[in-house]
């Protein structure tokens, strides 16, 4: 089992982080399930929900969640599965789908389970005058990134790992602007200004911007002020996150277009990351 987790509240990529080990992972040869607790989601229903098998999408939003469900439209041959329990659904995905490793969505502070490799993500705000919840954003003191065993770098002046815990720099990359014209940016995140700003860098034409909370359940209400807020700004379409998307998927037909801008991760340098992934695969097979 591979862990993606951080220390912070939230905003450091881990999902997208997750997507790329399994992609990896899938491309080695493995038959990856990636395992969530489907935060968010309406529909609680008990037992394991299979948002994705190897052949298709099996959930929708509720059932799901919004990151499950966003990973089970990207990752072909991929199998989601959400579950409060990680353990049922990682047992029922290599009995069912035949998968061979596990990838943890946001696993560092879930101890149940026995991990082959913790991978923690950090950011410099992370390492620089760092502070804990309630009054800042870290939900673990830094001295908890000890236990990990490889360490994914937001940015080259940040500077962790040593002797046998290896550390890779991750660069966001979000989707070139494909609409020739103004949009209405909406984000629903832990940090929608760094969308606003990282969407500007790419090329995106922003007439106006319209953040929400993290995780934040559209209603037929919010669509209307969205679509509303985009005419008023003279916007041709409403660009927002991936995550976002998903949510606003059940109110489809669009009165004005929506599109996503996808959010992907690039490791440096990729190579070494997959002799180590390999490495921690085979370490676990022999033991």
């Amino acid at each position: 089992m591979i862990s993606i987790g951080n220390l912070a509240a939230g905003g450091r990529a881990k999902t997208p982080l997750a997507a790329l080990v399994a992609e990896r992972l899938r491309d080695m040869g493995e038959r990856p399930a990636i395992l969530s607790r489907g935060y968010g989601r309406r529909d609680g229903t008990d037992g394991v929900v299979v948002v994705r098998d190897p052949d298709g999408i099996r959930a929708d939003l509720d059932r799901s969640g919004d990151e499950p469900l966003m990973l089970a439209r990207r990752l072909d041959g991929v199998s989601v599965l959400v579950c409060s329990s990680r353990y049922l659904a990682g047992r029922l995905a290599e009995h069912h789908f035949g998968c061979t490793v596990h990838v943890l969505d946001d696993g560092f502070q879930h101890f149940d389970l026995h991990r082959d490799a913790d991978i923690v993500v950090l950011a410099a705000s992370d390492v620089e005058k760092p502070v804990t919840l309630p009054s800042g954003h870290l939900r673990e003191p830094l001295d908890a990134a000890a236990a990990a065993d490889a360490f994914i770098t937001l940015g080259r002046e940040v500077r962790v790992g040593g002797p046998g815990r290896p550390s890779w720099t991750a660069t966001k990359r979000i989707g070139p602007a494909t609409i020739p014209g103004p949009v209405l940016a909406v984000a629903g995140l832990a940090d929608p200004l760094a969308f606003f700003r990282e969407t500007r860098d790419a090329g995106w034409s922003i007439a106006r911007e319209m953040p929400f909370r993290d995780h934040h359940r559209y209603t037929r209400d919010d669509l209307r002020r969205i679509e509303e807020g985009a005419r008023g700004a003279g916007a041709v379409a409403v660009l927002t996150t991936e995550k976002d998307y998903v949510r606003l998927l059940p109110f489809r037909p669009f009165a004005l277009p929506i599109v996503f801008a996808p959010l992907t991760l690039e490791l440096e340098p990729v190579a070494t990351f997959d002799t180590w992934l390999r490495e921690r695969m085979d370490l676990a097979r022999r033991s």
